[in-house]
């Protein structure tokens, strides 16, 4: 964990991040820093043990002892004393997941206990029946549904010294995660038995690490996708970006600094939390301006209680009494995401509950749940919005997007199309990245992620891919206007909610 630099709002917030390993194995990808450091045959089903005869489930950590499998995510857990671990899976291979855990307290009345995994946020497993449970990871929205088995499959017990660990065998895994997991090739025009069929032979015994990094990433480039990633060790990393998608650099989010800056007034004073993730500024007009950069991150703690209390800090401190009711409450907030790089769902949805007088369906999302069905999935789950108890505000909102407002910002986004009034989206298309990612280790080491999920509006639509479209498109961050310090979205909202005319 790095210390916090000084420097302006975004560009230091960016800093401080990028050197800090990921904590979270869930943990939902920013591509906006990712990007800054990145700069530099037939799918079968993994073979399912046969459930154990059913027994009475009794609530306690007992209950929750064995062997389950894991609805989608290609994982089972293994609860054995007080350890919870995981292992990830596909038809051809079983590897040690990064999801262990020790148990940290329960059962509580319901029979949950909570698990705290080094690195990552508290795990929680609820028994539901003698055969079935309920995994949550603290900082993720739903939970994940698991289902006794009698053992692990057999190639789990592999002696470790055994796992074939050479290029084609790091291949044939990367491969059948993405073919057994990854819910958009139709979408995205990719046939994913050609690729195989295309880049395996590539892949000889001997192929050097250098090769076989560029075989992976070539493979999964054409996707597009800002939640595919692959770390091979320093100066072998990628990261997915939509085309047109600019990539920032240190001087490009000064630039948008001194912009924004300029645009809020002189006499705007920007007060910040979570080293600037976090600010806000009074504008004349009975106007509010919010900022969030990030949904996680907030803290040097580095952990979701940490990250819950310095963001309701700073919602504290915004959404007070005198701003959200009576004479002098504001006629207008502009909320601005366009350099959102993501973060905790959680965290949107508390943000935006501070928005709403009335509960509501923020959006549902569900899993690929079938390795030779790309359009088979769990259940969908919904994830509703409840009004926070304590002052809300519940005027005009003009939320600002673009290419830069990614994963948790998208889903923040997508919660507030129920809003009623409905925001005005000024700006550009979102990154169209919405799934938690799936975090995975390859024989040999390396790392890669890929989303399995897709989050739904209440109709049923996803905006995978496009990203949220605006309802108003005014250039975000062009050079012309950075260079002469102009921002046209900014203005364009400030002038929409003082005219009354931003719902």
């Amino acid at each position: 964990m790095t210390g916090r630099p000084t420097g302006p709002d975004t560009a230091h917030r960016t800093a401080r991040r990028d050197g800090r390993p990921t904590r979270r194995p869930t943990r939902r990808t920013a591509l906006l820093l990712a990007a800054c450091t990145a700069l530099a045959a037939t799918v079968s089903a993994p073979a399912a043990a046969q459930p154990q005869p059913d027994h009475a489930a009794r609530p306690g950590a007992a209950a929750l002892q064995g062997v389950w499998q894991m609805d989608g995510y290609g994982t089972y857990v293994t609860i054995d004393g007080p350890r919870l671990r995981a292992y990830e899976t596909t038809a051809v291979s079983c590897l040690p997941g990064s999801l262990n855990g020790v148990r940290e307290s329960g059962p509580d009345a319901q029979g949950r206990v909570h698990f705290a995994v080094p690195g990552s946020a508290r795990v929680t497993v609820a028994p539901q029946n003698a055969r079935e449970a309920r995994l949550s990871i603290q900082d993720n929205v739903g939970h994940r549904t698991l289902h006794r088995v009698a053992g692990l499959p057999a190639r789990c017990h592999q002696d470790p010294s055994e796992v074939p660990r050479d290029a084609r065998a790091v291949f044939d895994v990367f491969w059948q995660t993405y073919a057994e997991n990854y819910p958009f090739f139709a979408a995205k025009g990719i046939d994913w038995a050609a690729v195989r069929d295309r880049y395996r032979p590539r892949v000889p015994a001997g192929t050097s690490d250098d090769v076989l990094f560029a075989v992976l990433r070539e493979m999964i480039e054409p996707l597009h996708d800002g939640h595919t990633k692959l770390d091979a060790g320093p100066g072998r990393q990628y990261s997915g970006v939509r085309p047109g998608t600019t990539l920032p650099s240190t001087p490009f989010l000064e630039q948008v600094d001194a912009a924004i800056g300029a645009n809020l007034g002189r006499d705007a004073t920007l007060h910040r939390w979570a080293g600037g993730a976090l600010s806000y500024a009074d504008l004349p007009g009975r106007l509010g301006y919010l900022r969030i950069t990030s949904f996680n991150g907030y803290t040097d703690q580095d952990d979701y209680e940490s990250d819950v209390a310095e963001l309701d800090r700073a919602l504290d401190a915004v959404f007070t009494r005198a701003r959200t009711s009576g004479p002098n409450a504001l006629r207008g907030l502009v909320v601005d995401l366009r350099l959102n790089g993501g973060g905790s769902d959680p965290l949107g949805l508390r943000v935006a509950s501070r928005l709403t007088d009335r509960p509501y369906l923020a959006y549902r999302k569900h899993a690929r749940n079938d390795p030779r069905d790309p359009r088979a999935f769990t259940p969908d789950q919904p994830a509703y919005l409840r009004p926070y108890q304590g002052p809300r505000y519940t005027g005009p909102v003009a939320l600002l997007t673009g290419d830069l407002t990614i994963s948790a910002g998208e889903t923040f986004t997508q919660a507030l199309l129920g809003r009623t009034p409905a925001p005005v989206r000024i700006g550009g298309n979102t990154q169209g990245v919405f799934s938690d990612t799936m975090d995975r280790t390859l024989p040999n080491g390396w790392k890669f992620a890929l989303p399995n999920e897709e989050f739904l509006t209440a109709d049923g639509r996803t905006f995978d891919g496009t990203g949220i479209p605006p309802a108003v498109r005014v250039p975000v961050f062009a050079a012309g206007d950075l260079a002469a310090r102009r921002d046209p979205a900014l203005s364009r909202a400030r002038s929409l909610l003082a005219a009354g005319r931003a719902s």
